[in-house]
């Protein structure tokens, strides 16, 4: 078991490597050029210090949090903090809590957090829940049994195993037409029983997840918007999908963007957008954004 767990935390280190290769994630990296000569690519550069004045809506303290992706001990950590500073609000302010999505998928808790949201153990913070990527995928898999194999190589064998079911071995079935036809089956049979099995609760929440959401001069989102294009005009996908196009463009949207999906060092904060996922499942940081007048503050595990 050991051994196995180690397999786990090498592979999950690996694929956030290639996770955090946008924004500010991008670490030294040599490159060959064309002469044969090894060219060391420089650090980018810091974000630009933020000037852009954003207000929360009045008498509403926001707190903004980032992808969980199963793991429950932070959330239920960063919940206290976010208890800790809202008891010090001034009276009669409404303390709010808009989770970005990403609340499944990599970590083994992900049927944990689940299970605390729809059983409205914070509706005394009138929660707001967008639909993540992952989410999307779990709903898919409903749908489509062939998108289990898929779906269980980004993070979906974390969630089944979290609900009490083992993945097929897929790569163990490659030698043959009648190993592959006997994995196909097995994931047939997976998905069968994890349709019956998944509680009602569970997908009714899942099904209820907005794709985003606007409060103030903020606009609060998986992953993202395209730019160039209004609000009305955006893909769900998108909004749950991009990376680079938004990252990386310069132009800024009529609301301050506040995000997750792309794993980065540190909370990143510029005058386009927020980005909160700091690598929960394999850092231990899960933040948040607190977003109260025209203050920004962040609290992180």
């Amino acid at each position: 078991m050991a051994n196995r767990r180690g397999n786990l935390a090498t592979a999950l280190k690996a694929r956030f490597s290639q996770l955090t290769r946008s924004a500010g994630v991008m670490r030294k990296r040599v490159f060959a050029s064309g002469a044969g000569d090894e060219v060391l690519e420089a650090e980018p550069a810091p974000p630009p210090v933020p000037t852009r004045v954003t207000c929360a809506p009045d008498g509403v303290c926001l707190y903004a949090v980032g992808d969980i992706h199963g793991r429950m001990d932070l959330l239920l950590r960063l919940v206290e903090l976010i208890d800790a500073d809202a008891a010090t609000l001034p009276e009669g302010t409404q303390a709010q809590i808009i989770f970005l999505g990403d609340y499944i998928d990599r970590g083994l808790q992900s049927r944990d957090v689940i299970e605390y949201f729809a059983s409205g153990a914070l509706d005394r913070y009138n929660p707001v829940y967008l639909l993540g990527n992952h989410e999307e995928a779990l709903l898919r898999f409903r749908q489509e049994p062939s998108f289990g194999k898929q779906w269980a190589q980004f993070g979906g064998a974390e969630t089944l195993y979290s609900y009490g079911f083992a993945p097929p071995n897929v790569r163990a079935s490659l030698s043959s037409h009648e190993e592959m036809a006997a994995a196909r089956a097995a994931w047939e049979k997976v998905w069968t029983e994890f349709r019956a099995r998944l509680p009602e609760s569970h997908l009714t929440f899942l099904e209820s997840l907005k794709a985003c959401h606007v409060a103030g001069d903020y606009l609060f989102v998986h992953a993202g918007l395209r730019p160039g294009i209004g609000l009305s005009e955006q893909m769900e996908r998108d909004m749950l999908w991009i990376r680079d196009e938004f990252l990386h463009d310069r132009t800024q949207f009529p609301h301050l963007v506040v995000h997750g999906h792309t794993p980065e060092d540190a909370i990143y904060r510029d005058d386009r957008r927020i980005g909160l996922d700091t690598g929960a499942f394999l850092t231990g940081r899960l933040s948040a954004a607190r977003l109260f007048g025209t203050d920004v503050a962040f609290l992180s595990t």
